[in-house]
């Protein structure tokens, strides 16, 4: 009689999981990359930083508002490190004891480099100009106003109300000098120099206050 054998198997009680593999941490190239960016930006700016220094000029540059017409004293003028480039122009430094007591050509805002073309060494009015004073309101002046070195022209006109002059208006070109503070009628003195043949006609014209104004140039305004 055949005899068949059967050999069990053995189980343990402890199940056996997969091993998985320790994931690889991915560069971040783009971190990289863009760090490596920052680096070269920032010593191309240290070069740069270093290079301007070297080339530095001690220059004149404007401490306070100085308008236009008015004589330069100490104070306002003072000294600054710059680099420039060449085409602009400017005043060494040791040159501000010459530039004291000269005049502004134009308004010098505070902070401005000085250049030459920025001073004079006449005081308005210049040689055959005279000084007029005009009484004038805001009506009478452009929305954007004026300011020193503006050329403008004066035109008869008629009283208010009344009809257009029947014959083309005698002109008068001006340059601005200076423009005071309203009264408390809100009106103004505009000096402007003008040519000395006009000068007395201007002045009849400031008497009645038949005149208008028109803004030819805007002078340095930038």
């Amino acid at each position: 009689m055949a005899t068949t054998t059967t050999t069990g198997t053995r189980t343990t009680g402890a199940t056996h999981q997969p091993r998985l593999a320790a994931a690889r941490p991915r560069r971040r190239r783009g971190v990289i990359a863009g760090g490596l960016m920052v680096t070269a930006l920032a010593g191309a700016l240290v070069a740069w930083l270093v290079g301007a220094a070297g080339g530095r000029t001690d220059v004149l540059v404007v401490a306070r508002d100085v308008p236009y017409g008015q004589t330069l004293v100490a104070g306002d003028l003072t000294l600054t490190a710059v680099a420039v480039d060449t085409l602009v122009e400017t005043v060494p430094a040791d040159q501000l004891d010459a530039m004291l007591g000269l005049v502004a050509a134009t308004d010098l805002p505070a902070g401005a480099l000085l250049s030459p073309a920025q001073v004079t060494a006449d005081a308005p009015p210049g040689d055959g100009e005279v000084l007029v004073p005009l009484p004038v309101n805001s009506e009478r002046l452009p929305a954007g106003g004026v300011q020193a070195g503006d050329r403008l022209l004066v035109v008869d006109a008629p009283t208010a109300g009344a009809d257009p002059l029947p014959t083309a208006p005698r002109t008068f070109e001006v340059t601005v000098i200076r423009l005071g503070e309203p009264d408390m009628n809100g009106l103004s003195v505009l000096d402007v120099a003008a040519d000395e043949n006009d000068g007395a006609g201007l002045a009849a014209r400031a008497a009645s206050g038949r005149f208008a104004l028109v803004l030819l140039d805007a002078g340095d305004r930038p």
